[in-house]
């Protein structure tokens, strides 16, 4: 079952740079991992300091795989000192009805 997982952050002020530069690290880096699909990065038009990224997998397996993944955790340390607040993460699955729910939660860190 695929899911698609939205990633909220805002970033302090005058840490775009620095943030947006270590977001195209993990973007590169995300693109190598075992059921990976796709992924997007948007910025609010009426508040350029709140970013969404989503990504889309192809099992919830994988993303909490790569979510766990020692590297990525290191990158996320860093990118904390960029943040104004904590990043929020939110899983959906992709279907029409609600389907029984992993044994770990999707949208914690």
């Amino acid at each position: 079952m695929a899911i698609k997982v939205l990633i909220k952050r805002r970033i302090k002020e005058g840490k775009t740079r620095e943030a947006f530069a270590l977001l195209n690290k993990m973007r590169s880096e995300v693109l190598e991992q075992p059921g990976y699909i796709s992924g997007e990065t948007l910025i609010n038009h009426d508040d350029p300091r709140e970013i969404l990224v989503i990504s889309m997998w192809q099992s919830p397996e994988n993303w909490l795989k790569w979510k766990d993944n020692r590297e990525r955790k290191a990158n996320e340390a860093i990118f904390e000192r960029f943040l104004d607040g904590p990043t929020e993460y939110a899983a959906y699955v992709l279907g029409t009805h609600p389907v029984k729910k992993t044994t770990r939660k999707l949208n914690r860190e």
